[in-house]
């Protein structure tokens, strides 16, 4: 069986942005699914869908992400495949519009599995990945919610999650035809952070996690939270250790992280087999899956 699962983003998404949402995810599923269902790599896959959401400013991730503490824009990614266990990661990147793509490029060419900053632009272009501008990825939305928060005396980076404001990380799971589970995540952090701050989605254990014998799993929500639990890793041990079942994992590792650090979010999972499992405790998740045994699309928000 193939299968894809997608996620844009753990949150209480408002009414008048549900459908957004729902386009934005039915369309990084189609991508994917072309891929998958025409023989296509899982590497493939994920990286596509992940690189329509990068490019879609509902999301954030890419185009549209929250802009930092001095106004700009600064890009988290990763991906991992499950069976040869090479993975790669950046952190904190300005001016590149993929940065899922850059991910990859690190995966397939370097020794190395996080680079962050202008290093990582640095091997950006070295191997021909496109740049951009700063600006480019800026949009307006953003930079009026950034100048309400400029004026805010206290904020936290938990404030999104509790419905305050939004988040958007976007991230995908795919089972190729030759059985490689891959997993990968992308994300723009939150509103108005720390310049260098840099949450759970590059870490390879906390936001993104793959391994073709268990499972791969896909993370969003308080990256801070995420962290201190490694929610990815905590939820493919579960299902490996203690044999449990990829929904029951999920349900367990969102609890956990709630339960020990007051953490929220949501995860997408997708078992050895391809089954796919959502848990989240915020008010809404963005995903959408699809397995070859099914005729139709999920969408839900």
């Amino acid at each position: 069986m193939i299968s894809l699962i997608i996620h844009g983003g753990a949150w209480d998404i408002p009414d008048e942005m549900v459908e957004s949402h729902k386009k934005g995810v039915a369309a990084a599923l189609a991508i994917g699914w072309k891929i998958l269902s025409s023989g296509g790599s899982g590497v493939d896959a994920v990286e596509q869908a992940i690189r329509s959401m990068e490019n879609d400013p509902t999301f954030d991730a890419g185009r549209g992400s929250f802009v930092n503490a001095l106004g700009e824009v600064e890009l988290d990614a990763s991906i991992m495949h499950g069976t040869t266990f090479r993975c790669g990661a950046v952190a904190a990147v300005q001016n590149i519009p993929n940065p899922i793509s850059l991910a990859r490029m690190i995966m397939d060419n370097s020794e190395h599995v996080l680079l962050s900053g202008m290093g990582a632009l640095r091997f950006a272009k070295e191997h021909g990945i496109p740049t951009c501008k700063k600006d480019d990825l800026i949009i307006s939305r953003e930079l009026q919610r950034w100048k309400q928060l400029q004026s805010q005396k206290k904020y936290s980076t938990k404030d999104p999650f509790k419905g305050a404001f939004p988040s958007d990380t976007v991230g995908a799971i795919a089972l190729d035809a030759e059985g490689n589970i891959i997993a990968g995540t992308s994300t723009g952090g939150t509103p108005n952070k720390y310049p260098g701050r840099i949450g759970d989605s590059p870490l390879i254990g906390s936001g993104t996690y793959a391994d073709s014998r268990i499972g791969g799993v896909s993370c969003t929500g308080w990256g801070e939270a995420i962290m201190k639990i490694g929610l990815a890793k905590t939820i493919i041990d579960q299902m490996e250790l203690l044999g449990k079942d990829g929904e029951t994992a999920a349900r367990s590792g969102i609890e956990r992280m709630k339960k020990k650090v007051d953490g929220f979010g949501g995860v997408i999972v997708l078992d050895h087999k391809g089954k796919p499992s959502v848990a989240y405790n915020t008010p809404r998740m963005a995903r959408a899956y699809r397995t070859s045994e099914m005729n139709v699309d999920v969408i839900e928000v």
